[in-house]
């Protein structure tokens, strides 16, 4: 049987909440992203075209809440130093210097979100990056 070759319409990467209302206001008051689609313990917020992250409640989810956080969501925008002077701004948590990675070709910071999830805002510093 081959693979299905119809396109992909949606990705959404899943992170798992002790408090989801805390980290839907932060999502939302924060980054300014819109729910794109409330199911009710999970809520759907659109990153970009195509691209979303659901915040579940750990006690419903398929996976549970964990003082480990080995996932970050990585966030590209056209303007890194004005988001970099909104988070400050804000008083986000853990807030790194701004950094450039001439490997990667970004320049980018990270800080994290109310359940300690990193978050990294970057922008390419070269073409193709």
């Amino acid at each position: 049987m081959p693979r299905p070759d119809a396109p992909n319409t949606l990705a959404i990467t899943f992170l798992y909440y002790r408090d989801v209302p805390a980290a839907c206001r932060f999502y939302e008051d924060v980054l300014g992203l819109t729910l794109a689609i409330d199911q009710g313990w999970s809520k759907i917020y659109r990153i970009a075209e195509g691209a979303h992250v659901g915040l579940v409640d750990e006690a419903r989810g398929m996976n549970k809440w964990a003082e480990t956080k080995p996932v970050q969501l990585c966030i590209r925008v056209g303007d890194v130093d004005a988001w970099y002077a909104w988070c400050a701004e804000a008083n986000v948590e853990a807030l790194s210097e701004m950094f450039e990675n001439d490997a990667l070709g970004i320049r980018a910071f990270v800080f994290r979100d109310p359940e300690g999830y990193q978050i990294e805002m970057q922008t390419p510093t070269r073409p193709g990056a």
